[in-house]
């Protein structure tokens, strides 16, 4: 048996209709950019959220890019984050011309260490950036507690965590921002990039709106200096009929995560865990364990497809030397680095498929 770690043609082969159907909306209605289904778009995923705005952009990486200028970040500001993120998270800390500062994460949930946040802010701290990592929140509480203590703004990288909550919330609306990637991978993925800021303060939505466009009050009148970032009227019809799934391919998700949960467990793994404080949506399913690349190389002759998010961290990343972390500075996302494996899981995956994985992970512990 074969088992990519994701096939997204399951997918698009049983919704083809509806997304052509969609398409063919936008190639009628021949606009291709900043029009009604960008703005339907926006509307509808603000509600999803109970956000009371929401503006779409060209990226993930754009979306964090822009929320952190429209907060107000500026040259030698300084953005508490954390290292075992997609490196996209601190490029959009670099393109708004600030400083990463990065503190070490919690073993148990991959996510921001708290206890650690308080100690790294100094004078020119502006912004915590919390990573809702692999489906689940980071502990949001005290990260807003100490927020407010600081005078700081909280900026929620929720690129894979659409859908998940933090005490009955949806991730992203917690913050003066939080931010959406709609890479095509994701949970609500897109059929290119995609992504999208919400707020709920009026004024940062309306810096975002022009910041995207650049910063045009209206056409060719430019109020402040801007991008060109805009989600395309294909995306987001594309996004808006698969809307209509997302807490069905949610829910699939935890299903299946519980069936690996079951199938692996008496092994010497680290299943993941879910916080009692919200509910995770499996963006990934991740395992951590000692020879993990032995495992990946067994599974690999078996024809099962694993990926490591991530195997560097961004300090340890030749790109971000100038961080002067050395190794040994953060050892817990050092360490998971070492250990973590993400294993095949997505709404369309077939249960025997994922017990041929589980079957073949003790298969190889029991050698």
């Amino acid at each position: 048996m074969k088992i990519s770690f994701l096939d997204m043609s399951r997918q698009h082969t049983a919704m083809k209709n509806e997304i052509d159907e969609a398409l063919a909306r936008v190639f009628n209605r021949a606009w291709f950019i900043l029009g009604e289904e960008g703005e339907a778009f926006e509307q509808e995923f603000s509600a999803y959220l109970d956000a009371r705005h929401g503006v779409g952009v060209g990226s993930g990486t754009e979306a964090l890019h822009l929320a952190l200028l429209a907060c107000g970040v500026t040259a030698g500001d300084e953005v508490i984050t954390v290292p075992n993120t997609a490196v996209p998270t601190i490029s959009a800390i670099s393109f708004a011309n600030a400083k990463p500062v990065l503190v070490d994460i919690d073993p148990a949930t991959y996510t921001m260490d708290v206890s650690q946040v308080e100690a790294a802010i100094t004078p020119a701290t502006k912004v915590l950036l919390p990573v809702h990592l692999y489906g689940q929140t980071a502990n949001l509480a005290p990260l807003l507690e100490i927020a407010r203590k600081h005078n700081l703004c909280v900026v929620e990288d929720a690129c894979q965590a659409h859908g998940a909550t933090f005490e009955q919330r949806k991730a992203g609306t917690y913050g003066e921002a939080g931010c959406f990637s709609f890479y095509p991978s994701k949970n609500l993925g897109a059929y290119g990039d995609g992504g999208f800021v919400c707020t709920n303060d009026p004024e940062i939505a309306e810096r975002l709106r022009l910041l995207r466009n650049y910063g045009q009050t209206k056409r060719y009148y430019h109020a402040t200096k801007g991008f060109n970032s805009r989600l395309d009227e294909l995306q987001a019809a594309v996004l808006r009929r698969k809307l209509l799934y997302l807490d069905y391919w949610n829910a699939r998700r935890r299903e299946l995560a519980r069936l690996y949960d079951q199938l692996l467990q008496g092994l010497p793994i680290v299943l993941p865990q879910t916080m009692t404080w919200g509910e995770h949506v499996f963006h990934l399913y991740v395992i951590r364990c000692d020879r993990r690349d032995e495992l990946c190389s067994f599974l690999a002759e078996r024809g099962i497809q694993t990926i490591i998010h991530y195997p560097v961290p961004v300090h340890c990343q030749e790109a971000y030397r100038d961080l002067n972390l050395p190794l040994g500075a953060l050892p817990e996302a050092e360490k998971a680095a070492q250990e973590i494996v993400s294993l095949p899981l997505y709404p369309e995956i077939r249960e025997d498929e994922i017990e041929f994985v589980a079957a073949c992970i003790r298969e190889f512990y029991h050698r």
